[in-house]
């Protein structure tokens, strides 16, 4: 048996072994060296911010530092290549986003296998959609949009990241709702997008609330209403679209911990324990509040049942509007 098989397999069995030990015992430190938390996006975004108030609270409680690597490119697939290919023994882990688990597989042929090759560990955290709008548009609330788009379709611009990213999915989904017709403009990135919304060379864009929060309290940007199921403290008098209106226009853009396949069960379980302990720390909270992340956590059942319905959801969509890698 290969070594590294051998230590994940016998480091899985002291794991079930501690499962049935007093809550001290539970405490031991499982880890033996430094944690590498694979992110699927670059610094400055939703993604990154989240990974990291993540690692510095595992940080203090796993008793290795875990440590965030940024692993850029093709919507999270290199990412989850990296994640894939590591041992499965606890000391790798990959901040998986709801596009990339859910979106990508159905998108383009990947180099792994999604289903084999990644453990689901827990979700994490709910990113707040919302819609927003360059500070000179004639847009003030989603019926604008709506109304606009339909008279007058193509002449308002969309901006998105991407094929099959949140963002652009938010677009279609709407425009499919409302009969609008809007020109989607795509990215590389959120801030370059920002960027040509605050210049007034993109109409409106859906996507997530932490990265306009910024240019919205500086007047850059309008807030128009959310994509999410429910407002945010941070805006909380800001209309919600499935509630004026549109009540299947739901966006659920979630970040989750994923392992490489064939994790012991016992490691996935301790892990799925210490992230969910995380989200309860006073300091995550606080930190996820002001930034309108809002905290998951769970089973991995749960976590598996979340991923399965979203691949379902989001896989008629793409099929109906043809909607492929670039």
């Amino acid at each position: 048996m290969p070594s590294l098989t051998r230590r994940a397999t016998l480091l899985g069995a002291a794991l079930l072994g501690a499962a049935h030990q007093p809550a001290a015992a539970q405490d031991a430190p499982f880890l033996d060296h430094e944690v590498r938390f694979i992110n699927p996006f670059a610094p400055g975004g939703t993604s990154d911010l989240l990974g990291r108030i993540l690692a510095e609270q595992l940080s203090q409680q796993v008793g290795q530092r875990v440590v965030v690597d940024n692993r850029t490119g093709a919507g999270g697939v290199i990412a989850a290549a990296e994640a894939a290919r590591a041992a499965p023994d606890g000391h790798t882990i990959m901040l998986g986003a709801m596009g990339q688990m859910t979106v990508a597989p159905q998108m383009q042929r990947l180099p792994y296998d999604p289903d084999a090759d990644l453990t689901p560990i827990v979700n994490v955290a709910n990113v707040y959609n919302i819609l927003v709008a360059a500070p000179n548009s004639p847009i003030r609330t989603w019926q604008d949009l709506a109304r606009i788009g339909r008279e007058r379709p193509g002449r308002l611009s969309c901006g998105t990241v991407g094929a099959g990213s949140s963002q652009q999915l938010s677009c279609v989904m709407f425009m499919s709702m409302t009969g609008a017709r809007l020109e989607q403009i795509p990215y590389r990135g959120g801030a370059p997008a920002i960027l040509d919304m605050t210049a007034g060379r993109v109409d409106v864009m859906f996507g997530n609330m932490p990265e306009y929060m910024a240019q919205i309290r500086d007047g850059g940007l309008r807030a128009i209403a959310y994509g999410a199921a429910e407002p945010s403290p941070l805006l909380p008098d800001l209309p919600v679209i499935s509630r004026t209106g549109l009540p299947d226009f739901v966006i659920d853009n979630w970040f989750g911990v994923v392992g490489p396949g064939h994790m012991p069960p016992a490691l996935v379980a301790r892990w799925n324990a210490e992230v969910n302990r995380a989200l309860q720390a006073p300091e995550v909270r606080r930190r996820f509040a002001a930034n309108g992340l809002r905290a998951i956590g769970g089973s991995q059942d749960g976590f598996q049942r979340q991923i399965a319905a979203d691949k379902a959801r989001w896989g008629i969509l793409l099929r109906e509007h043809n909607i492929r890698t670039e």
